[in-house]
């Protein structure tokens, strides 16, 4: 299947050091696509271009079947896009229930707020500002704010970090549901068991370029892949 957003040929620098050179990410509907790399190597650069969080100093972000053009934030969210940076997506200032009922004024078609605390086992936090959460619970209700706005593309930027073992692999189940339903989504991480496991695809980030490995079968195979990552 064709991808629904590409970043293509990225390349970005800060205060004169090189972060990517010629990197490249896809998104593609019906699959959770992995992006591993080590700290430091740009995963995180790449989502916020591809999110049009960041300008790229050279290459283009393509959406859908549009010619390509460098979207902002704003158009790519008219478009389908829905970014989690790692430190979360919900504001600290207002409750759960308050920000997923503006997610679904703004963008009807999906969950109601009530429906989708419910299923991402956070109801009882939705009157709860999110720091007040745990950060397994936080990260739930960053899904269920997903379910409510129903996007076509999903960025998710670190997921899994610092949460509970339980909670992680819940999360990375619910990705794989939502992928299901023809979204596309990309996550990145470092617990490089748990993403394979839980992917279609996985692209490595070494070097400041990317690497399409393809399944995690063929992931876990790549002599230099698994060397540096699963250690052996």
């Amino acid at each position: 299947m064709n991808p629904f957003l590409v970043a293509d040929c990225v390349g970005k620098a800060f205060a004169g050091r090189r972060v990517l050179s010629s990197a490249t990410l896809r998104a593609v509907p019906g699959e959770v696509r992995a992006m591993l790399g080590r700290s430091g190597e740009g995963k995180s650069t790449l989502l916020r271009i591809a999110a049009g969080w960041l300008a790229p100093d050279t290459g283009l972000v393509r959406c859908g079947a549009e010619s390509p053009l460098q979207l902002t934030a704003a158009a790519l969210a008219q478009r389908g896009v829905f970014y989690v940076p790692d430190h979360g997506a919900l504001s600290v200032a207002l409750t759960v229930r308050e920000q997923l009922a503006m997610l679904a004024e703004r963008f009807p078609g999906g969950a109601s707020p009530e429906d989708a605390a419910t299923q991402m086992g956070v109801a009882h936090g939705l009157d709860e500002r999110p720091p007040t959460l745990s950060g397994g619970e936080q990260r739930r209700a960053d899904l269920a704010a997903v379910l409510v706005r129903a996007p076509r593309c999903l960025l998710a930027d670190e997921p899994v970090r610092g949460i509970e073992p339980i909670d992680a692999e819940g999360l990375m189940r619910t990705f794989r549901v939502i992928a299901r339903a023809g979204i596309a989504v990309v996550v990145t991480g470092h617990d490089v068991e748990l993403l394979l496991d839980g992917s279609d695809h996985v692209t490595w980030v070494t070097s400041g370029t990317t690497y399409e490995l393809g399944p995690p079968r063929i992931a876990r195979g790549h002599e230099q892949f698994r060397a540096q990552y699963l250690g052996r």
